[in-house]
């Protein structure tokens, strides 16, 4: 049995995780949310957006467990056995990549390569000569590489995509199968209207996005245990698997910096929209002394303080996964902390005009406390907008990550993230020839993250926003009539 390991980022991921199923579930007993929700589920980019955010949060929380191996048992005195665990952390997606961990080369090598990317000098029949060595793993089952590696690649890559396609095939049909179900219809009739896309939910391209993941998944599934489909990095570590790597790291600033945000934005916002005056005059003076100092001296200057307070007491970290995800911890903090008063705003002038509507005015009048007020009236009231920004800002953070890495003071060194690997590139793409499959990598996954997340909050914004919400018919009308 190993030894599970709960670290701060695991245990808040897992927290949020249980948020939102309870929200979930408070929206479908609210029959005002589920109306408004009901325009995201309508909304084709949004819910093809949430299918790849799905697949990148499964892949964070599968990163997300983490547990000590636990070593072979060694016999002492007495006959006893003492239990010992590995210090190396392992989390569930290690385990499934335990391949791509074990299959580290020497330096360089690129995508799909056999060969590694930098000559060596060997000898050969007692002369030295310089040529491309064959890789330790990549194309290792491959006897003559020359002749057998394009119709190797072609085979893999056949029985991989036609697996996808099959596993996307078989979604397809139990989706077909589970609206048969629930509508009371014939299955080759609900199957029918699916293709066709005669659905109020966009199953169609949600699907059509669902088949191009699983048969990414299934490329990747079939070729990954020959070769390095995104090449290796300096050390010869798998490029891919530290892509998967920072997918959680992404995730986790996102949604931790996020929710950091949230009550100093709701509270001095509320606060000030509603009482006015001084209180007002001095959350405004607050922020606007905040606002005035750049973001990013200010990060840096908070992260290099935790950084040597770190490094004073290493007593409190077992072990550097721990060290470094603390300070993962702490970053989303700092981030949450420092990036409040946008949403402040908002929220100030909302609350502005909301406590000038009738039925707040009433409840004052007949006595109602301010903190009731403020509980009952004005912050549901505000709710769509924090929702609204909480999305939006998700990208964002996600974003401003990469930055803070990129010029040193953002994740540990030893955690994987896509400002990481954008960092070791600065460097890469210096050399000639150039090694651009790290930076393509970082960008690849960090824009398809960004980019669901961007249309996703565009279709929470649509619904939430009751003027944006208006708009969208309107335009459509116009389109029509042309």
């Amino acid at each position: 049995m190993p030894k599970f390991v709960f670290l701060w980022t695991d245990l808040v991921l897992w927290l949020l995780v249980a948020a939102v199923a309870v929200y979930v579930r408070h929206v479908l007993r609210n029959a005002n949310l589920r109306s408004t929700w009901r325009h995201v589920t309508h909304h084709a980019p949004a819910m093809c957006s949430a299918v790849v955010l799905i697949a990148f949060m499964a892949v964070a929380l599968l990163d997300s467990i983490h547990f000590r191996p636990r070593l072979p048992a060694v016999d002492v005195a007495g006959g006893q056995s003492a239990v010992a665990y590995s210090t190396r952390t392992w989390s569930l997606l290690d385990t499934l990549l335990a391949h791509a961990i074990e299959a580290r080369e020497k330096t360089y090598s690129a995508p799909l390569a056999y060969t590694s990317f930098q000559k060596e000098t060997a000898i050969v029949d007692g002369r030295e000569v310089r040529d491309f060595p064959r890789l330790a793993f990549g194309g290792a089952h491959l006897a003559d590489p020359a002749a057998q590696w394009r119709a190797d690649l072609a085979r893999r890559s056949a029985l991989g995509l036609a697996g996808g396609l099959a596993a996307a095939l078989l979604l397809t049909l139990a989706v077909a199968a589970l609206r048969a179900r629930r509508l009371g219809v014939a299955p080759s009739r609900a199957l029918a209207e699916l293709l066709a896309g005669h659905t109020d939910v966009p199953w169609r391209p949600m699907l059509a996005t669902a088949a191009l993941l699983l048969m990414f998944i299934g490329w990747i599934t079939a070729i990954w245990p020959g070769y390095h489909p995104f090449g290796t990095d300096r050390t010869g570590n798998d490029v891919l698997y530290q892509a998967l790597k920072s997918i959680r790291t992404g995730v986790v600033i996102g949604s931790l910096s996020t929710v950091a945000t949230l009550p100093l934005a709701i509270l001095l916002g509320v606060l000030a929209g509603y009482f006015k005056g001084w209180v007002d005059d001095a959350i405004q003076y607050f922020y606007t002394v905040l606002s005035s100092i750049p973001p990013v001296l200010l990060i840096a200057a908070l992260v290099l303080l935790i950084q040597v307070w770190i490094d004073q007491n290493p007593q409190w970290f077992d072990t550097g996964l721990e060290r470094a995800e603390f300070r993962l911890f702490l970053l989303c903090l700092i981030l949450g902390l420092t990036g409040w008063a946008t949403l402040c705003r908002l929220l100030r002038a909302e609350t502005m005009k909301v406590a000038e509507l009738e039925y707040v005015q009433a409840a004052r009048a007949f006595g109602v406390g301010h903190w009731q007020v403020m509980r009952r009236h004005i912050l549901p009231n505000v709710m769509h907008l924090v929702l609204i920004v909480a999305v939006l800002d998700f990208s964002a953070l996600v974003l401003y990550e990469a930055v803070l890495s990129y010029v040193g003071v953002g994740v540990d060194p030893t955690s994987s993230s896509f400002g990481s690997m954008i960092n070791l590139a600065r460097s890469e793409m210096s050399r000639d020839p150039a090694v651009w499959w790290n930076l393509a990598s970082a960008f690849v996954f960090m824009l398809a993250l960004v980019l669901a997340a961007n249309l996703f909050a565009d279709g929470v914004r649509e619904a939430f926003d009751p003027r944006a919400r208006a708009f969208r018919p309107r335009r459509v009308a116009l389109k029509a009539a042309r």
